[in-house]
């Protein structure tokens, strides 16, 4: 007799749907039909820096990417950061949702697949946090997309390649420059004795831009030639 080992999980262990948290019966993905319906994902036309959405075909850059220019090469983020993505984000930070990973990995793949394959990278980078913040949470959530995204993409990732060496203030509070003043040295390059001149950072949420930019800059200064990110939503500035 053959066992379907996910029927099985799924009858122990019913899932939910990571938007709304009603059960999902087996085979019916990995979300709900109600909320697939209501997600809003980042469409064109789109900042050709970080990837939101902006008012016009006729602009090239977001005010924010504009106004502070960005040392990364481009942004592939998935959905505007507002209704039940923010919650379900918050969740898998916050409530050791860590199952939701595969889901966000997914939405980032189906979505980007074509152009992330395309950029022919050599390695994914999750951004790290401080080992703090992960001793007490018990996972870092960028990790965790990143691991399943590079199976997919058949890419290899490096989860020590970034350190976060300092366990900075929220952010929430703060300015543009404060951020950035926040960020300085926060990251360095781990003990890695692999070259790699073409990267992809994966993070949950892009607010500001910050700390993505932090860690390009980063691993720019240590000779990687492009850096490009990815994240599940993306915010609407400062």
């Amino acid at each position: 007799m053959v066992f379907d080992k996910d029927l099985i999980l799924d009858i122990i262990y019913p899932r939910r749907c990571p938007l709304c948290g009603e059960l999902l019966g087996y085979g019916n993905g990995q979300v709900c039909r109600d909320c697939l319906l209501e997600l809003k994902m980042v469409e064109a036309p789109r900042c050709f820096r970080c990837g939101k959405t902006i008012d016009s075909e006729e602009l090239e850059y977001c005010q924010d990417c504009f106004r502070i220019p960005k040392s990364y090469a481009r942004g592939y983020p998935v959905f505007n950061y507002t209704g039940n993505i923010k919650k379900a984000l918050y969740d898998f930070k916050y409530k050791n949702q860590r199952v939701y990973s595969r889901f966000f990995c997914d939405c980032i793949y189906y979505r980007y697949k074509d152009e992330l394959k395309a950029l022919a990278l050599d390695g994914i980078i999750p951004v790290p946090i401080h080992k703090k913040k992960k001793k007490s949470r018990g996972y870092n959530q960028a990790e965790l997309i990143a691991s399943h995204l590079g199976k997919k993409l058949m890419i290899p990732v490096f989860p020590n390649y970034l350190i976060r060496t300092v366990n900075t203030n929220p952010q929430k509070e703060l300015s543009d420059k404060e951020r950035l003043k926040n960020l300085k040295n926060a990251f360095k390059i781990g003990t890695n004795k692999i070259k790699l001149n073409k990267v992809l950072l994966v993070d949950d949420i892009y607010t500001s831009g910050a700390t993505i930019e932090a860690c390009t800059r980063v691993l720019l200064e240590s000779g990687v030639k492009e850096v490009y990110y990815t994240s599940i939503a993306i915010g609407q500035g400062f």
